[in-house]
């Protein structure tokens, strides 16, 4: 039977003892994650969001009464114990903060009983995702899953007291706002008093950290709620957390600059890690080119290369004809793996298939120097030989070639790179490979709306240099923006802003928008502009990421207290639920659901 906390005041969590003189009295609280019945002696592991107690309970000291409730603890109970800091009469466990410590219990009190857990309360569960998600409150007692959140926590802590010592102000923004559909799709919040009206949650807080910039604060911080309404990955959410800034009077090497720092800091500060600081720089084209990717793991090598120039006249048509048509023919070297079977090569080339590609070409090297080549008899000896010789491969490679558009070869190479590198154990988890990512393209072409989108948002500042071409060329404008990369996930991004009323209207039409429709759709912020702004820029990390990176976690689920799963749903509430009509008719809002199909 539940009994209450009347007169009893929690002296120390459970870790926390060690700290206490031996032999003084403390009150402990927490769950109980194991009892061990001896006999004359009954052992109890508590725990708490601090760590594990051992509590010992010895009928000479607690009395028979105290006694027979300690028989009686199962786990997930809540108990008190008041007791004395003892050294452990048996083995010491190393393991432990406590483990050279022990409380002989003199008083317990049973605050709360449980049913037996779905799962167990262990460290590095192997209990099903769908299964933790629903009992998430359970799952959130768990050691590991308290020490994600608990550095997440820290991570806020340390954002904000570094950002507030270089003269950030933290400023909170609407979390009901107007719909400015531009890139993802919007949550909306249907209005009561305006019939018909919407309002969206906040993408990013980016007009308005504009529009704070216009109202003068000149460095904004904000630890902000986001969200979108799109497909999920292992390192999205339907809801998640920016740290989000916006600066005045700079450039991209300020912004750069502060935030190298932060990042210097919080990973001194949690994990103990000296990350180098300036980082790395390298233009979008480059990575691309290299890596296959605008986010890339820099940590090993398997770079791409362009052998578009040696197969151009080859007799095999897949490489020729997409020279002819302007494509490429890329490769990359996967040293050691020249005598895969016939059946791993073959979930290489499904993989391929997966991301785009037709087909995936191949060249293998074996390590008794034959070779075995999926399009050797199109080829001339010297043209493989070429081949061979632009990848630096040796006896014991595998050279992957892929041909065709650009931005498919680049998606096909990179994810396989990707893949074997993460086969092969070329990611040391312990090595912070951070990188900025710079000149982007400032559009790229949507076949599925048949115009120019911006990459990042309207308000990215292009390249003096490239805006001569923003009628004649508007693909090969770079913009002003940036992202922060580490380990190949795109931390954050982020971009000097347009602050000139011509180009802002000059951006607008090549991205199809009217004059009307701009004002429609941002008329608060353009009208802003005619009253003196300043230049500014700004970048937004993915909390969730970065937490992730630091805690080795593979996905951001785990650092989120309450996430969705892949459907935008919650296990654990329900969510998202059906409401009663009367709701409906008070916000003037009927429903009509697509017939189910038979």
């Amino acid at each position: 039977m539940s009994e209450s906390m009347r007169g009893l005041k929690r002296t120390h969590r459970c870790a926390e003892v060690v700290d206490a003189p031996l032999n003084s009295e403390v009150t402990v609280m927490g769950w109980a994650q194991r009892r061990r019945n001896l006999g004359a002696l009954i052992f109890v592991d508590l725990r708490d969001r601090s760590g594990l107690l051992q509590i010992v309970f010895d009928e000479n000291t607690i009395g028979k009464e105290g006694f027979e409730k300690a028989s009686t603890i199962r786990s997930e109970y809540v108990i008190a114990v008041v007791g004395k800091v003892v050294k452990r009469g048996g083995a010491v466990n190393p393991n432990l903060k406590t483990g050279e410590l022990e409380i002989a219990a003199e008083s317990l009190r049973i605050l709360s009983e449980s049913e037996t857990p779905p799962f167990q309360i262990e460290e590095n569960s192997q209990t099903r995702d769908e299964l933790r998600l629903k009992y998430r409150y359970l799952d959130l007692r768990r050691p590991d899953m308290q020490r994600n959140i608990i550095m997440k926590s820290k991570v806020m802590g340390l954002v904000r007291s570094f950002m507030a010592k270089e003269g950030f102000l933290e400023i909170e923004t609407p979390m009901l706002m107007k719909s400015t559909p531009e890139g993802a799709r919007d949550y909306l919040v249907p209005s009561r008093i305006h019939p018909g009206s919407f309002y969206a949650l906040p993408q990013s807080p980016q007009l308005y950290k504009q529009l704070l910039m216009c109202s003068g604060f000149d460095r904004y911080i904000q630890i902000a709620r986001c969200f979108r309404d799109e497909d999920l990955r292992a390192d999205r959410q339907p809801e998640f957390t920016q740290i989000d800034m916006e600066l005045s009077f700079v450039d991209e090497e300020d912004v750069m600059d502060v935030n190298e720092r932060l990042l210097k800091y919080i990973f001194k500060e949690t994990i103990g890690v000296d990350v180098q600081i300036p980082f790395k720089r390298m233009p979008w084209q480059e990575a691309m080119d290299r890596f296959g990717s605008d986010k890339p793991d820099t940590r090993f090598g398997m770079e791409l290369h362009d052998i578009s120039d040696l197969v151009k006249d080859c007799g095999f048509s897949v490489f020729s004809s997409a020279v002819t048509k302007g494509s490429s023919v890329r490769a990359i070297n996967v040293e050691g793996k020249g005598d895969l079977g016939r059946k791993q090569i073959d979930k290489l080339v499904e993989f391929a298939k997966g991301y785009g590609a037709k087909g995936l070409a191949y060249l293998q090297i074996k390590s008794d120097g034959t070779r075995k080549c999926s399009f050797a008899k199109f080829m001339k000896d010297e043209e493989l030989d070429a081949i061979i010789d632009r990848m630096e491969a040796k006896p014991g490679d595998l050279i992957l070639i892929a041909a065709g558009k650009n931005k498919m070869v680049w998606d096909v190479l990179g994810a396989l790179r990707l893949e074997m590198g993460k086969e092969m154990g070329l990611m040391d988890p312990d090595q912070y490979n951070f990188l900025w990512v710079t000149e982007f393209p400032l559009l790229e072409w949507s076949d599925e709306e048949n115009r120019y989108m911006a990459m990042h948002h309207p308000f990215t500042m292009p390249m003096e240099e490239d805006w001569g071409m923003i009628d004649t060329d508007p693909g090969a404008v770079r913009a002003r923006a940036y992202d922060i990369v580490l380990n190949g996930t795109e931390l954050g991004g982020g971009s000097i802003r347009i602050h000139q009323d011509d180009i802002q209207e000059k951006m607008f039409e090549v991205l199809g928008f009217t004059k009307e429709r701009a004002h429609e759709q941002f008329g608060f912020l353009l009208d802003a502009f005619r009253y003196g702004v300043p230049p500014h820029a700004g970048l937004a990390y993915g909390l969730d990421r970065l937490v992730m990176h630091i805690v080795h976690a593979d996905s951001i689920r785990d650092v989120i207290a309450f996430p969705k799963v892949k459907d935008a749903s919650d296990l654990m509430s329900g969510a998202p639920g059906e409401v009663d009509e009367k709701q409906l008719k008070e916000l003037s809002i009927k429903v009509d659901l697509p017939e189910k199909e038979e």
